[in-house]
């Protein structure tokens, strides 16, 4: 038994391996128990790799109701998804995979995991550093999809729910998730003044989303990436690098992304469509549109200043009052594939992207710039022009769909 006042846990105090081939499942679920019910404490990983999941399972780890400051210290270890599980949706019976009709809400669907780590209803400040994720997507025996489209099965890398204390994440790289990256759903209405703060945070190859932002305010997310969501075995709308789809009564508002980069998602790099969003600003953001829009900013409010985005945008925010009007000061837009990681790029509705990139490739311009003395005049993008320009997306893209978290 452990001692009432410890405030210090490791994965080895309660049976994990982390040697790479154990299964340590068990011992994690009982570490994330301990700190529950201590209210709080410091996780320290050792420089390894743990292997975790089971079938059907549930949270890996589960950190919830914390008063006290939870600390998570990674050493660079990485979590893992153990090869050969199932996700999708499987015949009961003989276990083969199921392909049903679309959309299912039936029998058979398993998961390895719902969440790698989950922390909510945290009011002691949380912060989790050096740490790598990996759902390990491509060695999982996949099933059909279950939902309205796509796999809407739980496997996301982190999510934080409802934590009312501080926020702070650095140098996390969540990767090959079935479902997304990391997972944003934030106390509403607004907590007092906390830091709420993503740094090096790279969320790459995941199955639905890179990060998905369900509701919360002020977030800052600095130095980030988010990047070949949907690029692999699983694609599941929307396939956005950032997802901003605020639901259940909640609001997102009041975030900040800089020096980001957005590159070769199944769909946009960064969209907002639905649910009640407003007041996000992007600064030295880069945004690369390979098979989908580079950006889908169709909320009031948001800001792009000194970005660049290579292939088409579409649906941004029209409106008489300049400050709900979307704005890009001093930004770039270009179609050159050499600005693309895979030398493709998406040229919307009115042209064909590879006809595009094609012709760029052989002649090449330099993008420039919006002048300094031209800049207030094309600051705000009118509602009038940008709305003309990609009428033709909505009868193109289908609608996003709702998600189950």
């Amino acid at each position: 038994m452990l001692a009432a006042r410890t405030t210090t846990f490791t994965p080895e105090m309660f049976g994990a391996k982390g040697d790479g081939r154990t299964n340590d499942t068990l011992a994690m679920a009982n570490l994330a128990i301990a700190v529950t019910i201590a209210s709080g404490g410091t996780v320290i990983f050792r420089n390894t790799t743990y292997i975790v999941g089971m079938q059907d399972g549930d949270d890996v780890l589960a950190f919830t109701g914390c008063t006290d400051p939870l600390v998570i210290q990674g050493n660079g270890a990485r979590i893992r998804c153990a090869d050969g599980l199932r996700y999708g949706v499987f015949d009961p019976a003989s276990g083969e995979p199921v392909q049903p009709k679309m959309p299912y809400f039936g029998p058979g669907r398993t998961s390895p995991y719902r969440n790698m780590i989950r922390v909510q209803g945290c009011t002691g400040p949380v912060t989790i550093a050096d740490l790598e994720l990996d759902g390990n997507l491509d060695r999982l025996m996949l099933g059909g999809p279950w939902g309205d489209t796509g796999w809407q099965i739980g496997a996301t890398g982190l999510t934080l729910r409802d934590n009312s204390g501080a926020e702070i994440v650095s140098n996390l790289h969540t990767h090959h998730h079935a479902q997304d990256g990391f997972a944003i759903n934030g106390v509403d209405p607004a907590p007092p003044a906390h830091a709420r703060r993503m740094t090096n945070v790279r969320a790459e190859h995941n199955g639905r989303q890179g990060c998905s932002i369900t509701g919360g305010h002020g977030y800052a997310f600095d130095g980030c990436s988010f990047a070949h969501t949907a690029r692999g075995p699983i694609v599941s709308k929307p396939g956005a690098g950032v997802d901003l789809e605020a639901e259940g009564g909640k609001v997102n508002s009041g975030f900040a992304f800089v020096n980001c980069v957005f590159d070769d998602n199944y769909g946009p790099g960064f969209v907002a469509d639905t649910g009640p969003s407003a007041d996000v600003t992007f600064t030295s953001c880069k945004f690369v549109g390979t098979i989908d829009w580079a950006v889908w900013p169709n909320k009031p409010g948001i800001r792009f200043s000194q970005c660049s985005f290579t292939g088409a945008i579409a649906k941004a925010f029209g409106d008489p009052d300049r400050a709900r009007a979307t704005r890009f000061d001093d930004c770039v837009f270009d179609d050159d594939p050499r600005h693309s990681s895979t030398g493709k790029v998406y040229g919307g509705t009115n042209r064909p992207a590879a006809r595009r990139s094609e012709r760029r490739a052989q002649h090449p311009v330099q993008p420039l710039p919006v002048p300094g003395a031209a800049r207030e005049r094309n600051a705000l993008v009118e509602a009038r022009d940008l709305q003309g320009l990609h009428d033709a997306a909505d009868r193109a893209r289908p609608q996003l769909p709702a998600r189950n978290l």
